[in-house]
């Protein structure tokens, strides 16, 4: 059984929306345990538990939060070199489109690779103008439905990763699964 672990920093509730959508998204996929964190009660236990992850994090100056960098560079510390080899992928709500949500998972991708972790983009569309090519972005509170099914897709897509990459089930590769994939066109 795959385990999927959510982590997220919210100051408003909007990254704490996403969350709970990538939580449900990574649920979706049969054989899959999910845990939901907010990353001021998250442990170093908890990352070692799960198989995947996805981190959130509200876009601040374009990058992740305070809180968020501070989990990494002090809790999960002494934990470095000792996560490798894990699936992982992130999510950002910002203030209004073109504030900074999709740097703000590249620099998230940063910290997770800088521990190990095997980040992803995905290819296929959530709507007509949405895609999660560099994580699931959201302006404020996920409330299009496009943007709900980008948050979606990023956690069936790391779930359907983790049962590939960890439980060695290729029936969920993304490329075995076209019925359930939307691309550009």
């Amino acid at each position: 059984m795959g385990k999927v672990l959510v982590i997220y920093h919210s100051a408003s509730g909007n990254t704490a929306a996403m969350a709970r959508l990538v939580a449900e998204g990574a649920g979706s996929i049969p054989g899959t345990e999910v845990r939901l964190r907010e990353v001021e009660a998250a442990t170093p236990e908890d990352v070692h538990w799960c198989d995947g992850l996805a981190v959130g994090s509200p876009t601040n100056m374009g990058v992740l939060s305070w809180k968020m960098k501070r989990f990494w560079d002090e809790t999960m510390f002494d934990h470095w070199g000792k996560v490798d080899g894990k699936v992982a992928c992130a999510f950002s709500s910002s203030g209004g489109w073109g504030g900074g949500a999709e740097i703000a998972c590249q620099s998230l991708y940063m910290v997770l690779m800088n521990f190990g972790f095997l980040v992803f983009g995905v290819t296929d569309y959530a709507g007509k103008m949405t895609t999660c090519h560099y994580g699931a972005v959201a302006a404020r509170e996920p409330r299009d439905e496009e943007v709900k099914e980008g948050c979606r897709l990023l956690g069936r897509r790391l779930a359907e990763w983790v049962a590939v990459v960890a439980d060695g089930r290729k029936d969920q590769h993304p490329l075995a699964k076209p019925e359930s994939r939307m691309l550009p066109g």
